[in-house]
């Protein structure tokens, strides 16, 4: 086909939007369904119903490659759905449907990259075609008046009969669903491919922008002429996404007037003016009881561009720094002004409610990233031969859309390592006295401001010496072997360029890996800790921030200048006292805290700052965690704690690795000064 016409296109937004959530739904069904090795009836007509949307929305925006695919596997869940599948074909169909979703999902994503479609997949089609036929005993698969491509279609509709049976039809959509107008516009492009839709009430889908409102306020009329039966149409019409109700009226002129101003009170019940009530098939009804409502619940969701999200971020961010600047002013300092005080408090509870709200719509389930997981799990047990069970814990856990895009390619890298490398063939795992069947367990859990993210599995652990011998192998040890820890050891596995894996396989030993996990994470301001007993299994955490721009900071004084540090890397603060401070034999400070040794690390000295406090027991010690290693730092005096909007530096300062330096970004503080933020992990890896 052409290149489509990718510009700002609302409809072609729709299309994305819903095709993915259909594709991810399906993937879902099957991978349950293989699971309990039984493919239920509902599951069948949902499934049916994902077909058929994707194939009639698909002709709709003319991407010709998906509709004829989609098309196909539409009939054969026809066959399915009327006469059942026999066990002979059950996995063969989970595996068909499967190579479908991944065809379908990648032109999906060419649609997204404004890629140029595949003319199509023929020969997918054809095992469609042959497990059809054979399905049906050699009978050739049906023919269904729905088509695949808008010319066939217009050939089919001009076969019917468009004189033999009037309906009109009064729809609604489902709650918040958005866009009324866009959804109608399809419906009613997917009941033309049935009959001819002759009027709608609104008449302009597309051009009339009080359009939408008419739909969400009265309903979406129309009539439609075809020699479908009532049952076939009410079926076409709600298999259509986002339709809530469907009912047949006698005349337009019975329902409510169309207008901006007044909603409708009519309901299925008591619709008519003759006091009619409407069919029960045509009707809601109850969703309990109404079977052809799929078992998946449906969130009330709007499609937002994320750049729309990161400029509302920005604007909060300015508003947080002006109302600081404004209530922090020189100018109010000696004024009594109460009226000020009480509107300047009222501000910030407004503009941290306004924050919250923010950073909540910026927040989302890191269930669709877990679940994606199953499916890489199926596959390469299969190919590997492995049964593995994947289980998800803390799915509902809610995390900033940029750190849900960071993870997802190391959560997807440290699965696919877990199933190649860790769990253990059948045979082995007997031998060792375990469950044949492995386990590779996800979660996620909020602690404090951070997320921690683990994927564990009960395979056969790590190695450290073969760790340590390979490490030297490749001239990777920075000093004598003897002086690595075993944390230090497992560490090795984050360098570049390193691999265990002996071959090259189709999953792994390519020695790009774990240091791209690390990169990665750390990139959205995490940090990566490796746990391993040999025999029982490897646990690799990720602790990551709830979001990024906003975050809860301690000011402290160092001198003339003023330093953030993040609250979600501090565990405490105290005066020290003489008796808990020594050096080490290499003259390294050092303080002891409860039985504990850590080191003394004085900003002063990093930052080569003069005329502050150099006696310990003046200033003031914060007890600072990097994930990985945990030391104590020195500072002048404690000014407290602050929410700060977390600025880049410039890219100037990239050539002075400034990150490297201690340094994560600024912050505008009250008085219009900038205050540096404190790389906490940055500065204890330099002791």
């Amino acid at each position: 086909m052409s290149e489509y016409d990718y510009g700002n296109d609302s409809m072609l937004e729709m299309y994305l939007f819903e095709s993915t959530t259909l594709l991810e739904q399906l993937d879902e069904i099957l991978l349950e369904s293989e699971k309990e090795e039984n493919l239920s009836p509902e599951y069948v007509n949902e499934i049916f119903r994902i077909m058929h949307t994707i194939k009639g929305s698909s002709a709709m925006m003319d991407f010709n490659s998906i509709t004829h695919v989609s098309h196909k596997l539409e009939d054969l869940f026809y066959i399915v759905r009327e006469n059942g599948i026999d066990d002979d074909f059950f996995k063969e169909l989970f595996d068909l449907v499967l190579r479908v979703s991944d065809f379908l999902r990648q032109e999906v994503d060419k649609i997204k990259n404004s890629q140029v479609l595949s003319d199509g997949n023929h020969g997918l089609i054809d095992e469609i075609t042959d497990l059809l036929s054979r399905m049906e005993g050699g009978a050739s698969a049906p023919l269904t008046v729905e088509t695949s491509t808008p010319s066939e279609a217009a050939v089919c509709v001009a076969e019917i009969d468009l004189s033999e049976n009037l309906y009109k039809l009064h729809v609604t959509f489902t709650a918040d669903c958005q866009m009324e107008n866009i959804r109608a516009f399809m419906l009613v492009n997917k009941l033309d491919t049935i009959g001819k839709v002759l009027n709608t009430i609104p008449e302009e889908l597309n051009a009339n922008k009080d359009a939408s409102s008419i739909i969400s306020q009265n309903g979406f009329f129309c009539s439609l002429s075809t020699n479908y039966t009532k049952e076939q149409v009410l079926s076409e019409a709600k298999g259509t996404l986002s339709v809530d109700t469907v009912r047949f009226v006698d005349s337009f002129a019975e329902e409510p007037t169309i207008s901006l101003s007044g909603g409708s009170e009519a309901t299925p019940q008591n619709a008519g003016a003759n006091g009619k009530a409407s069919s029960p098939e045509a009707g809601s009804g109850d969703p309990q009881n109404d079977s052809s409502k799929p078992k998946h619940i449906k969130q009330n969701l709007i499609n937002v561009d994320l750049n729309k999200l990161d400029n509302l971020m920005d604007l909060v961010g300015e508003i947080v720094i002006t109302e600081s600047m404004v209530s922090g002013s020189s100018d109010l300092i000696g004024l009594e002004l109460d009226n000020f005080n009480r509107a300047s408090r009222q501000l910030r509870k407004l503009t941290d409610e306004l924050q919250d709200i923010v950073m909540s719509i910026r927040m989302m389930p890191i269930a669709s990233t877990f679940q994606k997981m199953n499916r890489i799990v199926r596959d390469m047990g299969k190919k590997l031969d492995k049964e593995v069970d994947l289980l998800l814990m803390g799915e509902a856990t809610e995390v900033d859309k940029t750190i849900i895009d960071g993870i997802a390619d190391p959560l997807m890298h440290l699965v696919r390592n877990a199933m190649d490398h860790a769990i253990e063939e059948k045979s082995v795992r007997i031998d060792a006295n375990k469950n044949p069947v492995g386990k590779i367990i996800l979660s996620a859990q909020n602690v404090g401001g951070d997320i921690i993210i683990s994927v564990s599995d009960d395979g056969k652990g790590l190695n450290a010496e073969y760790i340590l011998e390979k490490a030297k192998e490749k001239n990777l040890l920075t000093k004598p072997e003897t002086e690595y820890s075993e944390k230090e050891i497992f560490n090795l596995l984050t360098l570049p360029g390193f691999s265990t894996k002996e071959a090259v396989t189709e999953f792994s030993g390519r020695g790009v890996g774990m240091d791209v996990v690390k990169k990665n994470i750390e990139k959205v301001g995490g940090t990566v800790t490796i746990e391993s007993v040999k025999g029982a299994g490897t646990n690799i955490f990720f602790k990551i921030p709830l979001t990024l721009a906003i975050i809860a900071s301690m000011e402290v004084k160092v001198g003339s200048n003023i330093y953030a540090i993040p609250i979600t890397n501090i565990r405490e603060s105290f005066k020290a006292k003489p008796e808990q401070y020594f050096s080490d034999p290499d003259h390294n400070e050092m303080i002891m805290i409860r039985g504990a040794c850590y080191p003394i690390i004085r900003l002063h000295k990093i930052f080569n700052l003069n005329d502050t406090l150099t006696n310990l027991e003046e200033g003031i010690f914060l007890l600072v965690d990097s994930g990985n290693h945990i030391a104590c730092v020195f500072a002048d005096e404690l000014l407290g704690k602050h929410q700060v909007v977390v600025k880049p530096l410039p890219l100037y300062f990239s050539r002075y690795s400034a990150k490297d330096s201690g340094i994560a970004g600024c912050t505008i503080m009250g008085d219009g000064s900038i205050s540096l933020i404190l790389d906490v992990q940055s500065i204890l890896n330099q002791y």
